[in-house]
């Protein structure tokens, strides 16, 4: 391995690039990545999905995956939500973008000009890059009804195509279709990618669409794979844990085991099936030692589509349809069923709470596990399966889908791909799985 290291200007402040070659592998680059706290004043659900309300309509393109031209590593703090900060524009401005597997749009904050106020450093200024150009209306994207792409677009009073797009929680985010780059090196960068720029969001960080529209950052930037690995939440004071994220080539996959992604062909269309979303065929529920009375269809798409099982980064809890998490209620009724918090609903979307020790009570319930074809597993060690959601309150990190609003469906969130690798490659359709220390992982 020879390490080389180059010194890119992003935004104010020039930040060291670790350009990384690994025997018979195209080039890495890692940045360091920063992060914020999760907002005191969002709502659960908000954190739950980054799924927009209207993509059930959306379309299955296929994209070309033969070859990733270039592969960049990175990593991200933990705080809720997984933050990753990428380079855009030429010269690259740093923006720090939401790594969210179950969106397609990408979007940045943009400046919105104001006379004699500078722009805040976490807002990118579309002046200060000459790689960036706007979408005028007469673009096939502005049309209504685009297959594979259903964010309601239209005019504005330039002449340019604007968009607005919902979230599961309503929280709207909404400026113009635009096109800029994503520069890693001075001789790396992707060709100019559809993103939006937004002037009007109620968050300060964009949107980094992962899932498999043809629009996503990961199709448009022709990726074969991608992988992240999410630290876990035990936070020392003075110390955030950060883990890393990739694309293209891991250089940790020997390790991974994998299961097929479930496809859908046209005539499979469903009206509550998002075939863009990563869908995988789960098996069942472990607690301790108990496997759970769930049938397998539980964790399938039913007639109208609804039911389906979704790796989803966006999420922070998972989620899983009556059926299921009423089965897994049981189970902790059964083991801690004296400790519950009486009457208490975190979210609006899980009851299973508890005041006391969670340490004690994560070791009465012990290890969860989600089972998957092959033989692959998470496993959801017990000093892991209570979230600390404030006053003194853990919850086990699994609500109710049906409690979201929309079609219920099962979402395996981030709470759950802690210590993990997850790697999504996309040439062969299939994800994988690696047990990792994130915090310390590279």
């Amino acid at each position: 391995m020879l390490l080389f290291y180059l010194f890119l200007l992003l935004t104010s402040c020039s930040l060291s690039a670790q350009e990384t070659q690994h025997k018979n592998d195209p080039l890495s680059f890692s940045f360091p990545l920063t992060s914020l706290p999760r907002s005191p004043r969002a709502s659960p659900s908000f954190y739950s999905s980054f799924i927009s309300q209207t993509k059930k309509a959306s379309t299955l393109k296929s994209s070309s995956f033969s070859s990733s031209p270039y592969n960049y590593g990175s990593g991200f703090k933990y705080s809720m939500i997984l933050l990753v900060s990428l380079p855009i524009g030429t010269p690259p401005q740093t923006q720090q973008m939401i790594l969210d597997t179950g969106s397609q749009l990408s979007w940045i904050q943009c400046h919105k000009k104001v006379p004699r106020k500078p722009p805040p450093s976490s807002v990118f200024d579309p002046s200060l890059s000459s790689s960036f150009s706007v979408l005028p209306c007469n673009h096939p994207l502005c049309k209504p009804r685009i297959p594979d792409f259903t964010l309601p677009t239209s005019c504005d009073q330039n002449r340019l195509c604007h968009y607005s797009y919902f979230y599961a929680d309503g929280t709207l985010a909404e400026g113009n279709l635009v096109r800029e780059k994503i520069t890693f090196s001075r001789s790396q960068s992707t060709p100019p990618l559809i993103l939006g720029c937004a002037e009007e969001s109620s968050d300060a960080r964009g949107i980094l669409g992962m899932n498999l529209g043809r629009l996503s950052f990961a199709s448009q930037a022709k990726l074969t794979k991608f992988s992240y690995c999410v630290p876990t939440r035990q936070v020392r004071p003075g110390f955030i844990p950060t883990g890393s994220f990739y694309l293209g080539e891991n250089p940790n996959s020997g390790g991974f085991r994998y299961i097929s992604l479930l496809t859908f062909s046209q005539s499979q269309r469903m009206p509550n099936l998002d075939p863009l979303a990563y869908t995988v065929a789960m098996q069942g529920i472990r607690i301790g030692n108990q496997k759970l009375n769930i049938p397998i269809s539980a964790f399938r798409p039913d007639p109208s589509g609804a039911g389906q099982t979704m790796i989803d980064s966006g999420s922070e809890f998972t989620y899983l349809v009556d059926e299921a998490y009423n089965k897994v209620r049981e189970e902790v009724v059964r083991l801690v069923g004296p400790r519950l918090k009486k009457g208490y609903v975190y979210g609006g979307v899980s009851d299973m709470c508890f005041n006391g020790n969670a340490i004690e009570i994560g070791r009465l319930i012990g290890n969860m596990v989600f089972e998957f074809d092959k033989g692959v597993e998470i496993v959801v060690e017990k000093e892991r399966v209570l979230a600390d959601v404030g006053g003194g309150v853990h919850c086990v990190g699994i609500g109710r889908s049906e409690m979201l609003g929309g079609a219920a469906s099962n979402i395996i969130g981030n709470f759950h791909q802690q210590n993990i690798w997850v790697e999504f490659d996309l040439a062969n359709r299939r994800v994988g799985f690696g047990k990792a220390d994130c915090s310390r992982s590279v």
